[in-house]
């Protein structure tokens, strides 16, 4: 006899002669119906469908293999003219820029200073030379916020950066700049070339170069 439900099928019962001790000791017997299962899962009628679960990063990975946000380079990059400066930042809230205000705390950016009187300026002085290797080391061997540096321009007093991020491809334009005359100061402007915020990334990327620029003896005008 065979028992079927919507999930198994079942075998036969077969009744099995088993020996069993009685309490006082004697050998009695009884029989146990042992029922043997077999489970044998349905075959649907239709293939059942999966989901697949793509976490963001990989979903965004593949979108930066699509499209590449890299933007247009601005016309105004470089030393500005009139003023001799770098340029100052738009509107928008992607930017920070040592030729700002004081009081515009959201993008101004204090100056670097390669011979600050407390730090290396004091005990052994370097050239603009000698900073600016030290500055191209400390590009070239930090990537804040696995942003991918790659210096495009580079002139005596001047330094331009494409940062690349490491999904879809965007790119910030960092520039520095060494202004003529005898004080060891270094100028900078960091920017994003695209969108209106950049949740700190300019700031973040600033401060990380600072502090590696730190263990070389530099030091910072102020703080932000």
């Amino acid at each position: 006899m065979v028992m079927a439900s919507n999930s198994m099928a079942f075998s036969a019962a077969r009744w099995t002669y088993h020996s069993k001790r009685s309490p006082n000791g004697r050998s009695g017997s009884s029989i146990y119906s042992q029922i043997v299962l077999f489970e044998q899962p349905n075959e649907p009628n239709e293939q059942l469908c999966r989901r697949e679960m793509i976490l963001k990063s990989s979903e965004l990975a593949l979108l930066g293999a699509i499209f590449h946000f890299s933007g247009t380079k601005p016309s105004y990059l470089g030393v500005q003219k009139n003023p001799k400066a770098l340029a100052l930042c738009p509107a928008t809230n992607n930017c920070i820029s040592t030729s700002e205000d004081v009081s515009d705390l959201t993008h101004y950016a204090p100056p670097w200073n390669y011979n600050p009187e407390d730090g290396q300026g004091k005990q052994i002085p370097v050239s603009r030379e000698e900073a600016m290797t030290e500055l191209l080391e400390v590009i070239e061997s930090t990537k804040p916020d696995k942003f991918t540096p790659r210096i495009v321009e580079k002139k005596d007093d001047y330094v331009r950066v494409e940062y690349e991020s490491p999904i879809m491809g965007f790119v910030d334009d960092v520039e520095f700049w060494f202004p003529p005359g005898k004080k060891p100061i270094v100028e900078y402007r960091s920017a994003s070339r695209l969108g209106n915020f950049d949740f700190d990334v300019n700031k973040k990327r600033i401060k990380t170069l600072r502090v590696a620029l730190e263990k070389k003896g530099w030091a910072s005008e102020g703080t932000f």
